[in-house]
């Protein structure tokens, strides 16, 4: 690819919009989370949605032991919150990363408690390619707390892409 082409693909592709999210998965008495940043539902019937996790990650790897996930979406204003997830995880009492956290009733994932909304979901599968999984999840159960508009890259001044 010349020097061009690449300048105009780190462009076009750092132009595709992305919300925040922490994937909260449990497999026994091990929690993991992490900030994850491209999710986008795939099917009406059923719920599905597709997440791209990083595969060298813990939660990736809990994921795909223990079968389960909650999935807390982070509204605008949140962006302190969402840099929590970006390193490793630590649980520490009813805390990981520093934020509350409860369990998911269908899931026992770590949900962020001071998140406006989140769904629960089963592993079905996933595309393996790249540094990401595309896990795919079927949606079974959601928690909407209050009307909310998603936290996004963009507003955290971060490019992903290119």
């Amino acid at each position: 690819m010349d020097e061009q082409t690449a300048a105009a693909k780190k462009t076009i592709l750092r132009t595709i919009p992305y919300g925040l999210y922490v994937l909260g998965v449990n497999n026994g008495d091990e929690d993991s989370a992490a900030c994850i940043n491209w999710v986008t539902q795939t099917s009406f019937d059923p719920p599905l949605v597709v997440m791209g996790v990083k595969k060298d990650s813990g939660a990736y790897a809990l994921l795909k032991q223990g079968g389960k996930f909650a999935l807390s979406f982070l509204e605008s204003g949140q962006k302190d919150l969402a840099f929590a997830f970006f390193k490793p995880t630590t649980v520490e009492g009813n805390t990981i990363n520093g934020a509350e956290f409860e369990r998911g009733a269908h899931s026992n994932a770590p949900v962020i408690s001071a998140t406006p909304a989140f769904v629960e979901g089963t592993y079905v599968g996933e595309v393996d390619m790249g540094d990401h999984s595309c896990v795919v999840g079927q949606v079974t159960n959601a928690v909407l707390k209050r009307d909310y508009s998603i936290l996004t890259l963009k507003e955290c001044g971060v490019n992903y892409g290119g």
